[in-house]
């Protein structure tokens, strides 16, 4: 009771009291409490919030070298892209130029061919006149020899006759 009263009497009077020993166990216990959170709660979240910390890091600088990969890959298939373009420009230009290569041969070829069915035709032809020429010396012969026996009306010897056929064929190639 005394201790009761004593309570009771120290609320009747006023707040002019303070008790420092209880205010020294609640900063002791405060203290306690501050330590144990530090190491049971603050530490382990600390750890946690570090480690999130480290693996957004991480995945920034993955998002960023996956950028810069996908960057070099487009560059690399922009390249490709480029050579593949000059490459297919460079085919086309060189079937142009066999083309114009080969038309040009073939150009020469038909006029190779052309200039010598030309002259197969030049040299048939002066076949033929040889040989129209030779037959028509032939009758030429035959028929001075006919015309020139009736003429003289005597027979001719067989020198004779050659002789004067080879001079009429002298005389007849000299005309022409």
């Amino acid at each position: 009771m005394l201790l009761s009263s004593l309570v009771l009497g120290t609320a009747a009077e006023g707040v002019t009291h303070i008790n420092y020993g209880d205010m020294f166990f609640q900063l002791i216990v405060f203290i306690v409490l501050l330590a144990l959170l530090k190491k049971f709660a603050w530490g382990p979240l600390m750890g946690i919030l570090k480690q999130r910390e480290e693996h957004i890091a991480n995945e920034i600088n993955a998002a960023e070298e996956s950028r810069l990969e996908a960057k070099k890959l487009l560059e690399e298939q922009r390249n490709l892209l480029k050579e593949a373009r000059n490459e297919a420009q460079s085919l086309i230009e060189n079937a142009r130029k066999q083309g114009d290569i080969q038309r040009e041969e073939i150009i020469a070829t038909a006029r190779g061919e052309a200039e010598r069915l030309k002259e197969a035709a030049k040299v048939e032809i002066e076949q033929q006149k040889e040989k129209a020429v030779g037959a028509i010396r032939e009758q030429v012969a035959h028929l001075s020899v006919l015309i020139a026996s009736k003429v003289i009306e005597k027979n001719l010897s067989a020198e004779d006759q050659d002789k004067l056929i080879n001079d009429y064929i002298k005389e007849a190639g000299e005309l022409q």
